[in-house]
């Protein structure tokens, strides 16, 4: 299996361009000769050993520190790398924090150590590896002043402040994974996650952009309150909550009428008890088609993010692909959802477009364009939690022959998020 399709199995790794296999126990040598010291700390000492040329040495020895591993997309990550024994790779994982420095850590399978201070510098410099789910503020004011400093380490970060800057790259490993590859030749250090809702498109319909057939793109969204954060989604249920509530005597009649419930339930919409402090309107039984701050075209940030991330992703700087459309959040969880209208530069049978959509990754699943099988597999409820992203209603559109419709779902958490930055960490611990 190709490293840009790795399934991150520690023992899964002889497959991979790395060229290494795992053992456990007494001190081995990599292809140069040089020791590979076992874990330090750990019930079971493994050891990487090179198995051929392609190997550049031990890939244990990194110093890897973790900013902002308790929140949501931290959470998710530390669950992936604990499933992925990508923790059996890092010869010392470092957790810090910005309010709890001192108190112990997680256990990745090497007891817990006091957790250190992320706003030190000196600590994070001793650091190999950064990797930060601590958001835009925190990255603002440590990683220019870490550079600075001459620190020449790698900084891998799930917020958006660095996304656009010359000299980061926005990874998206298995679509964008030879761009990584030519950045690291290159000596970039700065490795950012996408917006959510583009890496999630770009996961579905990455086969089409791969053969140069997209002309343009329009994406109207349907964002998860996951994406707005943690306190978004406690909100969402409590909206759900009251409005539940204020039906509930009527729901329980069947004789009463749906236009008296409908009435209370909109009465609860419009007042005072539905908690709004977060999302700032009702989400629940209603949606918000605003997400961002707004930009002098009319635009609001997310919506300018599609284009401007699709390309950069790409590689794409001249004759870029425009993408545009409108951002809304709806009331699911943590599943955005993406109804595609794609302009072809040909006219294309759907069943190449479907083997191009097919074959660009190991996640993307096709559901047939009929109703029984989109109510089953294309819906936030189907995909929640896992690491499909669904891409269905492929057809032609009476706009003529070159138009296609596409509607996609996946999950904002995991390669909307967090997976992308796994990637990126395994990357640099299998080169």
């Amino acid at each position: 299996m190709p490293s840009s399709q790795h399934s991150g199995k520690a023992t899964n790794i002889s497959q991979q361009s790395s060229r290494c296999s795992l053992k456990r126990g007494k001190v081995q040598v990599d292809a140069r000769g040089a020791a590979c010291p076992p874990l330090q700390g750990s019930a079971l000492a493994y050891t990487l050993i090179g198995l051929g040329s392609g190997n550049k040495g031990c890939v244990l020895n990194k110093r890897v520190g973790f900013v902002g591993w308790r929140g949501m997309v931290g959470s998710v990550l530390m669950e992936r790398m604990q499933a992925e024994d990508d923790f059996v790779l890092i010869s010392e994982p470092v957790f810090f924090s910005t309010s709890q420095a001192g108190e112990l850590g997680p256990d990745v399978g090497r007891g817990r150590a006091p957790l250190r201070d992320a706003m030190a510098l000196d600590a994070l410099a001793e650091m190999d590896v950064i990797l930060s789910c601590q958001g835009g503020d925190y990255t603002k004011s440590i990683h220019p002043r870490l550079r600075t400093a001459g620190w020449q380490g790698y900084w891998i970060d799930a917020a958006s402040a660095l996304r656009m800057e010359p000299e980061a790259t926005i990874v998206l490993d298995p679509v964008n994974r030879p761009l990584i590859d030519a950045a690291l030749a290159a000596g970039k250090r700065d490795f950012i996650g996408g917006n959510c809702t583009v890496s999630l498109m770009l996961m579905a319909i990455g086969g089409l952009f791969k053969a140069e057939v997209v002309e343009w793109v329009s994406s109207m969204t349907y964002q998860a309150a996951s994406g707005a954060g943690a306190k978004h989604m406690r909100e969402l249920l409590a909206q759900m909550g009251v409005l539940h509530a204020a039906a509930a005597p009527l729901l329980a009649d069947p004789s009463s009428a749906i236009l008296e419930i409908d009435r209370r339930v909109t009465e609860a919409l419009r007042g005072p008890a539905l908690p709004t402090e977060h999302f700032g309107a009702p989400l629940a039984g209603s949606l918000i088609p605003w997400i961002d701050v707004a930009l002098p075209n009319g635009q609001s940030r997310e919506e300018w993010k599609g284009q401007a991330e699709t390309n950069k992703i790409l590689g794409i700087s001249e004759h870029l692909i425009p993408v545009d459309g409108v951002c809304a959040r709806v009331g699911a969880m943590r599943c955005h959802s993406q109804g595609l209208t794609i302009k072809l530069k040909r006219d294309l049978e759907i069943d190449e477009i479907v083997s191009l959509i097919q074959a660009a990754n190991d996640w993307v699943q096709v559901v047939p364009n009929d109703r029984a099988e989109t109510l089953r597999a294309l819906s936030p409820a189907a995909v929640t939690g896992s690491l499909t992203v669904a891409v269905g209603r492929l057809r032609k559109m009476n706009l003529g022959s070159q138009y296609l419709c596409a509607f996609t779902v996946g999950d904002q958490l995991l390669w909307g998020a967090a997976e992308p930055l796994r990637r990126m960490l395994r990357i640099l611990l299998e080169t």
